[in-house]
C-alpha cells in the first residue's frame, strides 16, 4: 500500500475539484517539488494545506543533482503553465529550492528536510543561505515547514483572490478560537 502512495508522487494534480473560482481553468497554481520520493511523507502536509483551501496544485519528484535538466525545465516553464508559487523541499545538500529559484522569477518557498547526517541543520543552512539576488523564502525543517509553505502559498495567492483571502482569514479566526477555548487543569 505504501508503494502506491509514493508511486503517485510522479505527477499528482490536486485541488481542481474545488468549488472556489480561484482558477477557472483548473490548472495548477502551485508546483510542489521534492528531491526524492522519501520526502513525500513530510510534503503531504503542504499538499493537505493546499487541498484544504481548494488550491489546484501539482506534486512532483525532481532532483537538483540527479535530474538537473528536468528541474531547470520545470522551473523555467512554470509561469507559462500558470503556476504562481513553487514550493521546493530537499534534504542534505538541499540545493533544489536554489536551483529552481535560479530558473524563475516566481516566488520559491524552500522546505528543508530532516537528514541523517545533521538532523536537518545541513538542509536548513543550504536552503536559507542563498546568495543575494536569488531569493528563496525558507520555512522550518520538516512537517511544520511543509504545512507553513502550503499556507504561505495560499497567502501569496490570496493577494489577487478575495475569496481565498476570506477563507484564510476564517482559518486564522478558527485557530484563535481553539486557543481561546483551551482550558488548563
Amino acid at each position: 500500500m505504501k508503494a502506491k502512495k509514493t508511486k503517485r508522487v510522479g505527477k499528482v494534480i490536486r485541488g481542481s475539484e474545488s468549488p472556489l473560482t480561484l482558477n477557472p481553468s483548473n490548472l495548477p497554481l502551485v508546483l510542489v517539488l521534492m528531491g526524492s520520493k522519501s520526502d513525500w511523507e513530510v510534503m503531504r502536509s503542504a499538499d493537505q494545506a493546499l487541498q484544504d483551501f481548494g488550491v489546484a496544485h501539482e506534486c512532483r519528484v525532481v532532483s537538483a543533482h540527479r535530474s538537473p535538466a528536468l528541474a531547470a525545465q520545470l522551473a523555467s516553464g512554470a509561469e507559462a503553465r500558470g503556476i504562481e508559487v513553487i514550493i521546493a523541499a530537499a534534504g542534505g545538500a538541499a540545493h533544489l529550492a536554489g536551483v529552481i529559484a535560479a530558473h524563475t522569477t516566481l516566488p520559491v518557498l524552500g522546505v528543508p528536510m530532516k537528514s541523517d547526517a545533521l538532523n536537518g541543520l545541513d538542509s536548513l543552512l543550504a536552503t536559507v543561505q542563498m546568495p543575494a539576488g536569488i531569493p528563496v523564502g525558507t520555512l522550518a525543517i520538516g512537517k511544520a515547514g511543509a504545512t507553513n509553505a502550503g499556507l504561505l502559498a495560499v497567502a501569496i495567492l490570496s493577494l489577487a483572490r478575495p475569496e481565498l483571502r476570506d477563507r484564510l482569514k476564517s482559518f486564522r479566526r478558527e485557530q484563535e478560537k481553539k486557543i481561546l477555548a483551551t482550558v488548563l487543569d
